[in-house]
């Protein structure tokens, strides 16, 4: 493996893309794994990404302070988000995170790709290690978006049991 290479992951969830890039940007908060895949951890108080072109993503802590994961590169709603990628690392080290909605049927196809492994001192290693990590937190998306309801569904409706429920990861 080469830290070069692009990590790629993808779900299919069954909000349509502006609801999913919503879903995905401005509600981070509500789906984000915070007990496992966060700097404070079980502490961690929430996320939040702001919105636009030099937007963060910031973390607040157990202590309420505050931990930047990176900054937005990339705005295009409801095709694309990008942005830099350090939590818990110096932000020398950034990698770069691509998410792009693609309307598939009634739903949405969100791929994750991941890249810039070589800046990273430990770059194959945390390679691998995201591979999991984000394969779990596309799952939590996934799993939130399925309560969310479909395009010409009630606001207040529920989804069935398969909706939101990945159909394709790599």
């Amino acid at each position: 493996m080469s830290t070069d290479d692009v990590l790629r992951r993808s779900v299919t969830v069954t909000p349509g893309p502006e609801d999913a890039f919503r879903l995905f940007t401005a509600g981070l908060g509500e789906w984000w794994p915070l007990a496992t895949h966060s700097v404070g951890r079980e502490g961690s108080r929430g996320v939040v990404l702001e919105p636009g072109v030099g937007g963060r993503l910031v973390e607040t802590l157990p202590d309420g302070g505050a931990a930047v994961w990176g900054t937005v590169t990339a705005w295009d709603p409801p095709r694309r988000v990008a942005f830099t990628w350090h939590p818990g690392t110096p932000e020398a080290e950034a990698t770069q995170v691509e998410v792009t909605f693609r309307p598939d049927g009634s739903g949405t196809v969100v791929e994750l790709a991941h890249s810039g492994w070589a800046r990273r001192t430990d770059g194959d290693r945390a390679r691998v290690s995201y591979g999991s990590g984000w394969r779990l937190v596309l799952g939590a998306f996934a799993e939130r978006a399925g309560t969310l309801p479909s395009e010409g569904e009630e606001k207040q409706g529920q989804a069935g049991p398969e909706r939101g429920a990945p159909r394709a990861q790599p």
